[in-house]
């Protein structure tokens, strides 16, 4: 018995052809946007010599992290600049605060809607499942059709792919809260903001910082895949040591890859913790 395919995939592009011709000023708005943030956060990155940027980011280390944080910041952010990966490196990082600014500033308003109805949360949760479990590549396909190639694309396929933690993590961490506090936060007359904004969410900050930190990784782990659509930075060097089977040039920017990972995750982990013992 032959049963006839399911057209989905035509279903797909028809979306992708309907949201093209009637939302194209949409896209070309939010296109515009985001290249205008990462244009703006490289050129503030970029506009420092590579030497005084590395001396702020150590001070800004040992003042989170102590000297140990401050001498891997210095010698790694050194060692950076002096493969030659600087400026790349900072194109890289452009993308990946962009793609983690959008993200916590779209993820943390829908985990508390989730945390504050269950019918959200049954909604969002099966989207988030799609979102984590689809290859990465699928995402580069929509937005490259609806924003053309370079690191707009690449920031949308970023967010897409890194924004689950943040919305998973702030739900549960404002269901955690204890019900008795809720319940005494009601008792005193205290309004739906008020609870949120006093109780809910100072609790619920490790977990969300949490999420957020989850979020940054993921970010920059899409740094060599969105520079197969034409984003440029230290991913575009990878890439093109693995195409060109350049094993050393390849390494070279791996290791700029890993330094700013470890850096970031440092950074924001110890900022976290600094906040919470505030």
């Amino acid at each position: 018995m032959n049963i006839p395919k399911i057209p989905i995939g035509q279903g797909v592009e028809w979306i992708e052809d309907w949201l093209m011709t009637y939302f194209g000023p949409v896209f070309s708005f939010i296109h515009m946007i985001i290249g205008g943030m990462v244009t703006g956060i490289e050129t503030a990155l970029t506009f420092l010599p590579a030497i005084v940027l590395t001396i702020v980011i150590a001070a800004l280390a040992y003042w989170i992290g102590k000297w140990r944080m401050a001498l891997f910041a210095v010698v790694g952010l050194l060692l950076i600049d002096n493969l030659g990966l600087w400026a790349p490196s900072m194109q890289s990082l452009a993308l990946v605060l962009t793609a983690s600014v959008l993200a916590v500033l779209i993820g943390v308003p829908v985990g508390v809607l989730c945390a504050q109805s269950k019918t959200v949360q049954n909604i969002v949760t099966p989207v988030l499942d799609f979102m984590q479990t689809m290859p990465a590549f699928v995402y580069l396909l929509p937005a490259v059709s609806f924003f053309s190639l370079g690191v707009v694309p690449g920031v949308i396929a970023s967010i897409i792919f890194a924004i689950p933690p943040t919305i998973r993590l702030t739900n549960l961490g404002i269901r955690q809260v204890s019900e008795e506090l809720v319940e005494a936060a009601d008792a005193f007359g205290s309004t739906p903001g008020q609870k949120l904004f006093k109780l809910q969410l100072p609790i619920a900050m490790p977990t969300i910082m949490a999420g957020i930190n989850q979020t940054i990784m993921l970010s920059l782990s899409m740094v060599v895949i969105s520079s197969m659509i034409g984003a440029q930075g230290v991913g575009a060097y990878v890439y093109r040591a693995v195409s060109q089977a350049k094993t050393g040039a390849g390494f070279e920017a791996g290791i700029a890859i890993v330094i700013i990972a470890i850096l970031l995750d440092r950074l924001t982990q110890k900022l976290f913790k600094t906040k919470q013992q505030n």
